[in-house]
């Protein structure tokens, strides 16, 4: 029991480490705008200080709600004295180790033969190389495992898919059905899909077309059923839960289905892998992909424990329903397709056989990768540190006058958002479009409330103003890369809501 338990203490500290050392790397580079500046990443965080500020809850969101990431954030915002930055980078962390607690459990039960503990250290660290090979600051680039870095695309949802396939392969593997599993697998549907629609298609399609070819067996036929009903059940509910939430979700997912450009789908994703092969780290990615793909496959038709082949044909299940139904459905959003890089590792822990050399040579090999991988980890936390902690002169020149200007004020949306969370008062930033209307996507309406604005805030990102004639501001605050256009005694009425 104690040898166990120091396994898995083991592996979660080196799971540590990994995600440090890439927490680290992709925060140092170009994707760190994702991490910390993208007007899309700012939404779970701003959820978050409206929660902990007790603000009225009035928020408009898309068709993801991010449930298990409000809470995490709000958590982590509640305990740690750090600013917004650092909070994105300790999410960075936590994330990876939730993934690796996800794959831990799809390893399935440590036994004789099995060491599902180095493994699933192994599929975290390869995960991060992933992760680690994504160079580009563009949200829409093919990078797809930093992603899971981001508090905003989908990291919850990434973790509850990995998670669903660890209990399925449980309850594939047990000899009896108990109701313990069942209960968690309905429950990890149920919320995962409540969160985030996307869930379906990572997780419950995928699975249902690997259970329903392994029931032609007549040993799994019983198991897979029940399993099959209760994943199906838990999406369902889940899909209905969101329906006194209806005043939130202001795109629901059919929103974002167009069957009809398949044919701009193809040319979209196919431009994306053109653009992806520029780069050698990207074509590293690429192989590392590709490879972990034929293991997946040669893993699935091999003879061995109904489980193992679950995860396996999970591993290479996933991507291909997912790529084919987000072209199917006509998609132009690269983020759906994340399980082409999460999937792919779980080939490593499908058979998580012991690696047949010495006992004593393996268990130095063992402590040696453990020591290794603790030092580069705790060499990579002034690393990621330094990248929270880069100053923004141009950013703290805005949030300094208009914390000082008492005033409200508003800006478009790649270019308010994030002033507006690094404020003292989010509220005194509203978000509009450029004729000023209010603009209800990823943001609490109440801030709406205030009826009119005395300055706008604008940058590169920014569409010309449609303002009337009359209105010329007074004077021109420069902020390096933010101009605030302040109007002073003049205000200018909110246009209506729009979305």
């Amino acid at each position: 029991m104690t040898r166990s338990w120091v396994r898995e203490l083991a592996g979660w500290l080196s799971a540590a480490a990994v995600a440090l050392v890439a927490g680290g790397a992709v925060a140092s580079s170009a994707r760190a705008d994702l991490l910390f500046r993208d007007g899309d990443s700012m939404v779970v965080a701003m959820l978050a200080r409206s929660l902990l500020a007790g603000e009225p809850l009035d928020w408009a969101m898309s068709s993801v709600l991010f449930l298990p990431e409000s809470a995490a954030f709000t958590a982590l915002d509640a305990a740690l004295p750090v600013d917004a930055n650092g909070l994105f980078a300790i999410s960075a962390v936590v994330n990876l180790l939730a993934l690796y607690g996800a794959i831990r459990l799809a390893a399935g039960r440590a036994r004789a033969g099995a060491a599902p503990v180095a493994w699933s250290v192994l599929a975290l660290s390869v995960f991060g190389v992933l992760a680690m090979t994504d160079v580009s600051a563009s949200r829409e680039a093919l990078d797809l495992a930093s992603l899971q870095l981001t508090t905003t695309y989908y990291s919850a949802t990434v973790v509850g898919t990995v998670f669903t396939i660890g209990i399925v392969r449980r309850m594939v593997d047990s000899h009896e059905l108990r109701a313990w599993p069942a209960i968690a697998l309905g429950v990890v549907a149920l919320v995962s899909t409540l969160s985030n629609p996307l869930y379906a298609a990572w997780a419950t399609v995928p699975l249902v077309i690997v259970l329903a070819v392994a029931a032609t067996s007549s040993e799994l036929r019983s198991r897979t059923s029940v399993i099959i009903v209760v994943l199906l059940a838990g999406t369902a509910l889940g899909l209905l839960s969101r329906i006194p939430l209806a005043a939130w979700i202001t795109k629901t997912g059919v929103d974002y289905v167009q069957p009809g450009q398949w044919h701009e789908s193809i040319d979209y994703y196919a431009r994306l892998v053109g653009e992806r092969m520029q780069s050698p780290f990207w074509v590293i990615g690429l192989l590392i992909t590709a490879a972990l793909l034929v293991v997946a496959v040669v893993r699935t038709v091999r003879p061995r424990r109904p489980g193992s082949r679950l995860v396996a044909a999970s591993a290479w299940v996933a991507p291909v329903v997912v790529v084919i139904g987000a072209i199917a459905l006509g998609t132009h959003a690269a983020r759906y397709l994340q399980p082409v890089a999460f999937a792919p590792v779980l080939a490593l822990v499908a058979a998580p056989h012991v690696p047949r050399v010495n006992h004593n040579a393996r268990r130095a090999v063992a402590a040696v990768a453990g020591v290794v991988l603790l030092i580069i980890g705790g060499l990579s936390i002034p690393r990621l540190t330094d990248a929270a902690a880069r100053p923004d002169t141009d950013l703290a020149c805005v949030t300094a006058w208009v914390d000082a200007s008492g005033r409200t004020g508003a800006g478009q949306f790649w270019t308010v958002r994030l002033p507006k969370l690094h404020l003292a008062e989010s509220s005194r930033l509203v978000q509009v479009d450029h004729r000023l209307n209010a603009y209800a996507w990823l943001v609490n309406r109440a801030d709406f409330a205030v009826g009119e604005v005395s300055f706008l805030v604008e940058d590169s990102q920014t569409v010309p103003w449609d303002l009337p004639e009359a209105a010329l501001p007074e004077t021109i605050i420069d902020c390096g890369r933010y101009s605030i256009l302040d109007f002073g005694a003049e205000t200018l009425p909110l246009g209506p809501q729009r979305s």
